[in-house]
């Protein structure tokens, strides 16, 4: 015989009927909501891995506050300045390269500012600023009230897309 305390649950409706769910119906607002990147420390989006313009577009999109223009002016510097680069993204990270010759650059968000990583850093005339753990990496970061300099910006993108790039995928 079933305890009275399965029969208080059972009575409370704690077991569905047969052929029914326990879980309520989603709505297409729990969809959307539920399908919004979610954003890691330091604001940085949480984007599934993948190859091509799509999800550098949804990292993008999913940038917070004004790192959302920063990170799609990146974006059309780099593709402006070398026309034929290859996009995915890793890591929670957009990635740039060149077909067979690896990647050269890549950024995300921290707290306070977009950090650039050039992965051959150290071989840039002139050095981007910040030094890595890394030996050959050197990084950039872009602060809210930072004016980027395109020219220099440009320049490092030039020759970055020359040098052998990182082949960690």
């Amino acid at each position: 015989m079933p305890s009275p305390s399965s029969r208080r649950s059972r009575a409370a409706g704690s077991h569905p009927e047969p052929g029914k769910s326990r879980r309520p119906k989603r709505t297409s607002a729990d969809t959307a909501a539920s399908s919004s990147p979610k954003l890691l420390s330091g604001g940085n989006p949480q984007i599934p891995k993948g190859d091509g313009n799509g999800p550098v577009q949804a990292y993008l999109a999913a940038m917070p506050g004004w790192k959302h223009e920063a990170g799609r002016r990146l974006d059309a510097l780099i593709t402006r300045t070398i026309p034929h680069v290859r996009k995915a993204v890793r890591w929670n990270t957009p990635f740039y390269g060149i077909e067979g010759n690896g990647w050269f650059v890549a950024f995300h968000c921290i707290t306070k500012s977009i950090k650039v990583s050039f992965f051959r850093g150290t071989s840039l005339d002139p050095v981007p600023p910040v030094a890595s753990k890394q030996k050959e990496v050197r990084y950039f970061h872009l602060n809210e009230s930072d004016v980027l300099d395109e020219v220099l910006f440009t320049r490092w993108l030039r020759q970055a897309s020359t040098l052998p790039g990182e082949t960690c995928f």
